[in-house]
């Protein structure tokens, strides 16, 4: 039974509480991955985010490194040792919020030295809540709009993003409204693609971290922690085979990115890709960009983005003058308008740019292409071109408004079932080079083209997404369904043509 500590003991310890430091390193307990109890000690990459926090920190991250407790941890001291302060984590789902609940915070507030306890008892510590005399909290759920927080902890906010897009508006548009200027908010989570305020807000704070922009209180600080810095992340190379394609991966890194990994890293590295395979750089990543590159569970075209990026295939595309333009377009006023534009060098379908705008009319978008300078072809219309364009009084479609304008034009007709867009998207992409630079946009989107989350069953629809992602590729099924399809079908569904001859 825990006794409290003699008078000389006890002035000792009370003079080390004041060092928050010491009593992150010496009161807490947690249970390790396998079940056990032990003291909590920060590790490296626990260490190094808290002697650089922000007030508003946002941490991209491997896996298993801890900072979901970390964060738990360091809230639970700010509220034992501070009156009148808000604190809120958010998970998820209802499950891990539980989870974190139990085996996060009260777990570690009810292993503490009995004497502390008794100096900080709790009011209340069920329910998702712990409530101390003092009157500091913490509250863990999936929202926190109401209320006023002085720390707000968000956990795996790329999944959030990824599966649950009316979450993460609310949590934006609420949660991170409770938190004032001055405050602290602590966004962590791995990779789950480029949709989403996830990565916007990681796009934005990594463009502010590479120009050295001082950063204000309202501005987020960029973190990243890869696999290989982990010193347990490696194993013994005796027997593991490296394949050309990871020697391959493994030469790019150290040449690109200054990252040189010994035999053990890569032998750790190879062992653990044959298992995670298509997640592997989205739970492990080596950089930043990779792990945002690395294919999502749901996404339509998951394996063969994979294989094109793995066979070089999204690189540097010239212009060649020798060759026309066709263009394949998503036409919307108010929605957004996408455009990608290829040239067709034999056997290769070489895009060489993609364009999207919002709000304007069918003649802005001929206006951007004359501008551009390029010999077109063909542009290839989605089937609603055939709807009058209502910002002319002379009841032209807007195909026959973007023919008028000297383009040829055709028009593709309606797919009976997505899927077979879906699939003629997959038939087509091994044909393709894809330039990385000004298509980036429209490569995003086919990344993240992906289907629907069903909460409630657990499972994905069989109904895709419709997001912004949704336009470069509806854009691009003009490309597959229009000029990438064998002749016979082309010929086959083609109602209508607006081609000049």
């Amino acid at each position: 039974m825990e006794t409290k500590p003699d008078s000389q003991t006890a002035a000792r310890i009370k003079e080390k509480l004041s060092d928050e430091w010491w009593r992150l390193n010496n009161l807490y307990w947690i249970m390790d991955e396998s079940g056990k109890k032990i003291k909590f000690k920060p590790n490296w990459a626990q260490r190094m985010f808290y002697n650089n926090m922000w007030y508003l920190s946002l941490v991209l991250k491997a896996r298993q490194l801890g900072f979901t407790t970390f964060i738990q941890i360091f809230i639970l001291d700010r509220c034992l040792f501070n009156s009148n302060v808000r604190a809120g984590v958010i998970a998820h789902n209802r499950e891990d919020a539980a989870v974190f609940f139990r085996d996060k915070i009260k777990f570690a507030y009810d292993n503490l030295p009995e004497w502390l306890k008794a100096e900080r008892p709790a009011t209340k510590n069920d329910a998702g809540e712990l409530l101390l005399a003092n009157n500091s909290s913490i509250r863990v759920g999936t929202s926190m709009r109401s209320g006023t927080l002085q720390y707000l902890h968000i956990s795996e906010f790329g999944k959030i993003c990824r599966r649950f897009p009316e979450k993460a508006k609310e949590i934006v548009t609420g949660s991170l409204n409770t938190v004032h200027e001055g405050c602290f908010v602590f966004i962590e989570s791995t990779a789950e693609g480029k949709s989403g305020p996830f990565y916007k807000l990681v796009d934005a704070a990594r463009k502010a971290l590479a120009e050295g922009l001082e950063l204000t209180k309202l501005d987020y600080k960029f973190f990243f922690f890869p696999w290989w810095k982990k010193g347990s992340y490696r194993t013994d190379p005796k027997g593991i085979t490296v394949t050309k394609d990871m020697a391959d991966y493994f030469q790019t890194l150290e040449d690109e990115h200054g990252i040189k990994l010994d035999d053990y890293q890569r032998a750790w590295y190879v062992k653990k890709e044959a298992v995670q395979q298509d997640s592997m750089k989205q739970e492990h990543p080596s950089t930043p960009d990779e792990a945002f590159e690395q294919a999502i569970d749901g996404a339509y075209y998951a394996r063969q983005m994979l294989w094109l990026r793995k066979n070089h295939r999204i690189c540097d595309v010239p212009y060649d003058p020798k060759l026309v333009v066709d263009t394949f377009w998503d036409i919307g006023r108010n929605d957004q308008n996408s455009i990608w534009l290829m040239q067709r060098a034999g056997m290769a379908n070489r895009f060489i740019e993609y364009y999207s705008n919002s709000g304007e009319s069918i003649q802005f978008y001929a206006k951007w292409l004359q501008e551009k300078g390029y010999v077109y072809g063909t542009c290839y219309l989605p089937h609603d071109a055939e709807v009058v364009d209502y910002t002319r009084a002379d009841n032209k479609t807007r195909a026959q408004v973007l023919q008028g304008l000297g383009f040829k034009v055709e028009v593709v007709p309606r797919v009976n079932e997505k899927g077979e867009a879906h699939q003629a998207v997959r038939d087509v992409l091994p044909t393709c080079w894809i330039d990385k630079t000004n298509c980036s946009e429209g490569i995003d989107g086919l990344d993240n083209y992906q289907r629907e989350w069903d909460d409630k069953l657990g499972a994905y629809k069989s109904a895709p997404l419709h997001n912004w992602a949704s336009h470069p590729n509806d854009a691009f099924e003009q490309f597959a369904r229009g000029y990438g399809a064998p002749p016979a079908t082309k010929q086959k569904k083609r109602k209508k043509s607006w081609r000049t001859r």
